[in-house]
């Protein structure tokens, strides 16, 4: 029977022996390995990262001073499967703290025999020297048993004689000579330089204030030009504005006068074909069937023409027997009558206007009579008026018969009376009820 064994990647895992005395040993590092019951050997390894701190006291230097030594490494066993196989021959079985002891006893050897090849000033001043060179000679001899020096700092250094005391005082006092020097020599440059300084710094004012001037008049000179060159554009703007503003509302009456004559257009072709609906009704409904009826009437004429014309040649015949025989008596009467007339000519002639008066007085009763016939009729004639003007309204009224008679007949009978002597024409008024 067997068993499973799990182990993480910070430890590993060293399965020995086996079935039929098998010596073969697996080394398992995060993973899992299987192991038999009784035959089979499974330990475990750390393989985590160990602190170790190192310290010497009173080792002695190449100069014979004794010096304190204490530092801090970091160390770890390696995954190398040779360099593994090595650290668990050796380190098998141990813990953890006698790891570490082993570890910080070589280390410990390799400081103090570092520490006795140099001098207290070379320990002191440069210790990251120091390290390294600790680290260099070690990690063979830690490395022959698996062990990996992954870091090695010096934590601290001093001695029991006061000899890194006085070193440093010496050193202090040589330090701050030179800082006392240093700093006479420093205010006399810091007051030259200062007086250099404030001397450049006036220059440099004195030509920024005339640039700042210089810029100043140049940025009032160019912002005018700017201002001058807006003015114009925001003025050639307004009126290309004002004139595409023109030019697009005369583009909106060209397309409204253009939209008119269309309309127009459509209007006078719907007008047109209206006319040509109802010249085709009219002549459907009115012109043909009156083409029908005027064929009708004029066969129908043609046929009482030619009968009338029938009519009227004998009714023609007829006339003109009777005119043949009419026109001999009217030429017999005409004749006779023409004497007459001749002899009343002769008459009229010789007694002139009396005889043209006499007709006329003689034709006046029968004017008179046509003329009264309508006032026959009348009971009462009002005259609207006051009494000055009845006898002006009768004397008018009197006085329109001689033209009324002139335009009857053609004499004026004023002119034939005033002819005649004794005879005058005055129209009196009459009263008129």
């Amino acid at each position: 029977m067997g068993n499973i064994h799990t182990v993480g990647p910070n430890e590993a895992l060293i399965v020995s022996g086996g079935c039929c005395g098998s010596t073969k040993r697996v080394t398992t590092v995060g993973g899992w390995s299987w192991a038999w019951w009784l035959v089979t050997d499974v330990q475990r390894l750390s393989l985590e990262v160990m602190t170790l701190n190192p310290h010497c006291e009173s080792v002695e230097t190449s100069q014979g001073v004794p010096l304190s030594v204490s530092g801090v490494a970091q160390c770890k066993i390696m995954k190398a499967d040779e360099l593994l196989h090595t650290a668990s021959e050796q380190f098998l079985g141990k813990s953890v703290r006698e790891i570490k002891m082993t570890i910080l006893q070589t280390l410990e050897g390799h400081l103090r025999a570092i520490l006795g090849t140099l001098t207290v000033e070379e320990v002191y001043r440069d210790r990251d020297q120091f390290a390294a060179l600790v680290r260099e000679v070690a990690a063979p001899d830690v490395g022959r048993m698996g062990i990996e020096i992954l870091s090695f700092t010096i934590k601290d250094v001093y001695d029991d004689v006061q000899y890194l005391t006085s070193l440093g005082k010496a050193q202090t006092a040589m330090v701050k000579r030179d800082a006392d020097a240093g700093v006479a020599e420093a205010n006399r440059d810091a007051g030259i330089r200062e007086a250099e300084c404030q001397k450049s710094a006036m220059d440099i004012k004195y030509s920024t204030d005339t640039k700042i001037e210089d810029n100043s008049r140049m940025f009032k000179l160019q912002k005018a030009n700017f201002d001058q060159e807006v003015n114009t554009a925001k003025a050639q703007a307004q009126l290309a504005y004002e004139l595409q503003a023109a030019k697009i509302r005369q583009k909106i009456k060209n397309e409204e006068i253009q939209i008119e004559v269309v309309e127009r257009k459509k209007q006078i072709e719907i007008e047109a074909q209206e006319v040509l609906r109802k010249e085709r009704e009219l002549n459907a409904t009115v012109r043909l069937p009156a083409e029908a009826e005027s064929y009708k009437v004029e066969i129908l004429a043609e046929g009482r023409r030619t009968q009338t014309v029938k009519i009227a040649q004998a009714e023609s015949e007829k006339i003109k027997l009777l005119g043949t025989a009419e026109a001999s008596a009217i030429s017999s009467v005409g004749k006779a009558e023409a004497e007459r007339m001749r002899q009343k000519a002769a008459v009229y002639k010789q007694y002139g206007d009396a005889a043209i008066m006499s007709l006329v007085l003689e034709a006046l009763p029968k004017i008179a009579a046509e003329v009264a016939s309508p006032l026959a009729k009348t009971d009462e004639i009002v005259l609207i008026g006051g009494p000055d003007n009845t006898t002006a309204d009768l004397t008018r009224l009197v006085g329109q018969i001689p033209p009324a008679i002139n335009a009857l007949t053609g004499v004026d009978i004023s002119k034939t009376l005033s002819k005649i002597p004794g005879a005058s024409y005055t129209p009196k008024p009459t009263a008129v009820k």
